[in-house]
Parts: structure tokens; C-alpha cells; sequence
């Protein structure tokens, strides 16, 4: 079998494959042998169909199959041996043959290849990043979201504000007296803080055990259905039913008492005897926002220096003919309107595709198996994190990652985010760095 390569102009070429018939001659004949020992044929036993029969029934069908097979172990190895710098796949030409006449066939493909550039970094290229300032009003949240993990319930006497209420809900007439049929909500739980009414949330304040107040539930939380559906127990197509008062008869308040900052909380959130006192429970709080953040500059980075990278690198050619069916032939559901449309972004997201190749290479950067399964302790690490649990099991996070690699996507895209977090620890050493200290929400206001 012979296969050769010729190139049209920089960013395309005809790769031609010539098949003889002693290529194929000996796999057809084997295949057809097996056909006949298993075939059913009137007139015939099993296996005793005439081989001629066989061959005039199923040889055009298997020939096409062998020579399908043929075409693409030889035509890749062909291009992974001479390392052709190929875009896609392989697109045949209409290929004019007699499969029932010829033995020796000549097949062509158009390959559109890769843009031939170069991307080089130094201390001359400047990129821009953030250093997200963690403030201490962020350790005091997470501090105090720990705290009411472990806090307590008590029943008090009177409300404050962020006290729970219970108890008898009542429907009012246009007199102010409890409707006769109205809705009534025994039971019912209810955080004054939560409404949006100040005028409204006012009304509770200094309230007592067995007060009757009045107040408007529709008023109070903004006609919000869900919220109303909820205290009223009705269905939310039923909230606009009740506009008017309602009466509350006090039977119960309860009030959160948070946890203490002890040792045992130190160590439930952290691990044993990573902190000893508030001070340094506080800092590592800090440091592990601080890591969290160190993550969004580097996706943030990576975001510039892309930008920076294919700004440097300039427009790149490509075969658009054949760039446009090798994507119509990958999007066979949405057709060629679809791809027209999006020809250029996908063009554009080519180019950064290109361009981290070549950093990844001039890097040499490798991803090992052992780099996939810290990823994805890692990813499972930071899920847990987002919910205040940092101190995870390790046998947890063993057993959460490993559900993670079983999907082919979640690996996927495991292997993208260790190239590029490896890629991105690279870079920063090699370009200059314009480094920026902002708040979250300055930080924040670039992906708006």
C-alpha cells in the first residue's frame, strides 16, 4: 500500500492512498470463509454453501468493509509516522470506483493542516494580575457560619431581631376581627428579619410571648409566592387570595445562640490541633480564602494571557473550505447555517487551542495519571470548601474522586485543568507580571 502527501498551499493537502490487491486479497478471502461456514442459503447445509455463491452474495460488502479497515489504520499511521499537523479528520474526494470490476483502487482525501507560527514569552510581555484582598469581614462570616453549625436553640421571652416565631395565624376581615371560614395556620414559623417590609418588620420588634399582633403577610414579604406559600400553607396559585391583615398570636420564641470558638470546633473545621486559639484558627480561615482566590487570579490570568497570546500571534490562515466541512460533518444536528454563524468563534477558540499546544511543548509540560487523581481531589476538595468543609476524610475524598474519573467528560475535563494550572504556574515565571490588589467585588466586576 502506498501513500503519499501533497501539499495544495500552507494550510492544506491532498493525501493520496493506493490500495493493490494483495493488500486487501488475503483478509476478503478470510472474512468470506468465515461468512461461509456460518451463512443459511435455501438448498444448501451450513456451511456447504458454494464458495462462488457466497463470494457473488457478500464480496462487494466485505471487500469494502477490509479496505475501510485497511484505510484507517495505514492513513494514520501514515500521519502520526510524518507527523502531519492535521486539523480534523481526513475528508474523502469523491473517489470515482468499480468495487465489482477493479482490484487495484486510488483513494484521495483533502486534510486541511495546521497554520504554521511561532509564540515565544519573555519579561518583555506584560499580563496583567489580580491579588484578591481577603478582608477580615470575610473571615468573620466564615468564622461566623462555623459558630452556627455548632449553635443552640433557646426559648426566650421577648423578639429580636434573627428570632424565630411561632404560632396561631389568622385571616381578618375588612373589621379587624377574625374572619368567619378565613384562613387559619396553626403552628406557623415565621424570621421577621426575612421580610421586606420595614414598616411591616417593625411591628414585631419587642414582641412577647402571647401578643396578638397585626400585619399584612402579602405587604410584609413583597407578594414573594414562594415565601407567602410557604407561612400561609397554600398553593402559590392561591397567594393572591389574601391581600388583607392577618393576626399572629405569639406562642413561642426561639433564638439561635451561636457555638463557641473552642477547641473542639478548631478542630472539627480544621483538624485536630491545627489551631489552639482564636487567633489562629482566624489565620488559617484567611489562608484558606486566600487559596481559594489564588485559583480565580489563575483562571483569571489565563484569561489575559490568551488574549495577550493571540493578539501577539496576529490573525492565523486557515483552509476555510475544508474547516468548514470538517465542522458541518462534526455537527451533522445543526447544519451549515449553524456553523456560518459560528465560524469565526470557533476559529478564535481554535487559535488559543493552537497557541497553548505550543506553550504546553516549549514548557514541557506532562500529565501523569498521579496529576488526574490530585485534580480530582482537588475539585472534590474545593466542592466540599464551598459549603465550609475543609476538613474533609481523606478516605471521603478518595471515594469522591474516584466517582469523578469514572465519567469520561469529568476526566476530560480534569486533564484540561491540570495542563492549564501546570501551564499557568510556567507562565508566570517566564512573562511580567502587572500585579493588581482588589477587593472580590473589583475582581469580580471583570467577568460582567
Amino acid at each position: 500500500m502506498n501513500i503519499s502527501l501533497q501539499n495544495v498551499n500552507n494550510v492544506s493537502a491532498v493525501l493520496t492512498a493506493q490500495i493493490e490487491k494483495a493488500d486487501y486479497q488475503e483478509k476478503v478471502e478470510k472474512a468470506l470463509k468465515n461468512i461461509r461456514q456460518k451463512v443459511n442459503m435455501p438448498g444448501f447445509r451450513q456451511g456447504h454453501v458454494p464458495a462462488s455463491l457466497v463470494k457473488k452474495q457478500y464480496g462487494v460488502s466485505v471487500l469494502l468493509e477490509e479496505i475501510d479497515k485497511l484505510l484507517q489504520e495505514k492513513v494514520g499511521e501514515y500521519i502520526r509516522e510524518n507527523k502531519v499537523n492535521m486539523l480534523g479528520t481526513p475528508l474523502p474526494k469523491e473517489n470515482q470506483i468499480n468495487f465489482e470490476t477493479e482490484e487495484n483502487f486510488e483513494f484521495s482525501f483533502d486534510i486541511a493542516l495546521a497554520p504554521e507560527f511561532s509564540i515565544e514569552l519573555s519579561k518583555e510581555d506584560t499580563v496583567d494580575y489580580f491579588d484578591i484582598e481577603v478582608t477580615d469581614e470575610m473571615v468573620d462570616q466564615q468564622v461566623k457560619m462555623y459558630t452556627q453549625r455548632t449553635a443552640k436553640y433557646d426559648k426566650v421571652e421577648e423578639y429580636q431581631e434573627n428570632d424565630m416565631l411561632k404560632g396561631l395565624l389568622a385571616e381578618l376581615d375588612e373589621n379587624g376581627n377574625t374572619k368567619e371560614g378565613g384562613l387559619q395556620v396553626e403552628g406557623a414559623v415565621m424570621m421577621p428579619s426575612y421580610m421586606k417590609n420595614d414598616d411591616q418588620k417593625a411591628i414585631f420588634n419587642g414582641a412577647k410571648n402571647n401578643t396578638v399582633l397585626v400585619f399584612n403577610p402579602s405587604v410584609a414579604f413583597d407578594n414573594n409566592e414562594i415565601e407567602l406559600s410557604s407561612m400561609l400553607k397554600v398553593k402559590k396559585e392561591e397567594v393572591a387570595n389574601y391581600k388583607g391583615n392577618f393576626s399572629f398570636q405569639i406562642e413561642e420564641i426561639t433564638r439561635m445562640i451561636p457555638g463557641d470558638l473552642n477547641q473542639e470546633l478548631f478542630d472539627q473545621v480544621l483538624g485536630e490541633g491545627k489551631a489552639h486559639n482564636e487567633e489562629e484558627f482566624r489565620a488559617q480561615i484567611k489562608e484558606s480564602i486566600a487559596g481559594q482566590f489564588a485559583q480565580d487570579s489563575d483562571y483569571k490570568f489565563m484569561i489575559d494571557l490568551r488574549a495577550h497570546t493571540m493578539n501577539k500571534v496576529g490573525k492565523l490562515e486557515f483552509a476555510d473550505d475544508l474547516m468548514k466541512r470538517i465542522m458541518i460533518d462534526n455537527n451533522k444536528d445543526k447544519g451549515e447555517e449553524y456553523v456560518n454563524e459560528n465560524y469565526d468563534k470557533s476559529l478564535e477558540e481554535l487559535t488559543w487551542h493552537l497557541i497553548k499546544e505550543k506553550l504546553v511543548a516549549a514548557n514541557n509540560i506532562k500529565i501523569e495519571q498521579s496529576d488526574i487523581n490530585d485534580m480530582a481531589k482537588e475539585a472534590t476538595r474545593a466542592q466540599f470548601a464551598q459549603y465550609g468543609m475543609f476538613n474533609v476524610p481523606e478516605e471521603l475524598l478518595e471515594n469522591y474522586s474516584k466517582e469523578m474519573l469514572k465519567k469520561r467528560e469529568s476526566v476530560e475535563a480534569l486533564v484540561n485543568r491540570a495542563i492549564e494550572n501546570k501551564l499557568a504556574a510556567a507562565v508566570k515565571e517566564q512573562v511580567n507580571l502587572n500585579r493588581k490588589t482588589v477587593s472580590a467585588e473589583e475582581f469580580n466586576k471583570n467577568f460582567q
